[in-house]
């Protein structure tokens, strides 16, 4: 109850409505007080809403420039990926033709014993 305006506190306005009541009708109503309140604390302390838009500022400046460098990174090593990849896919691919060709160069070699120089002699 300590919180309830007196009833000689209250002015009634010409249009029914009650001056110097608080009470805020739905989520507009509401904002709009909260934009008052802030707005009247930002001009009696100037100062200390100054230092908060300096650090606040500076740490999202700082962010910005850590998430930016990190996205950068992150270009610089899926282009290296990619890179790394295609080369990996040609060793593949040419490893696997110069494969097929000893198979089928060797299979077409008939067998023949190792030749007596290639032994050592004691």
């Amino acid at each position: 109850m300590a919180n309830q305006p007196k009833a000689e506190d209250i002015q009634q306005a010409p249009d029914g409505q009650q001056e110097g009541s608080p009470v805020a009708s739905g989520w507009g109503g509401k904002i709009e007080e909260q934009y008052r309140k802030i707005k009247e604390h930002a001009e009696t302390y100037p100062y200390v809403w100054g230092s908060y838009i300096l650090v606040y500022g500076g740490f999202g400046m700082w962010l910005t420039y850590r998430w930016r460098k990190l996205r950068k990174t992150e270009d610089r090593v899926r282009v290296l990926q990619e890179r790394l990849r295609k080369l990996v896919e040609t060793e593949q691919s040419t490893n696997s033709a110069v494969v097929k060709e000893q198979s089928a160069n060797s299979a077409s070699l008939p067998n023949k014993p190792p030749s007596s120089g290639d032994k050592a002699t004691k």
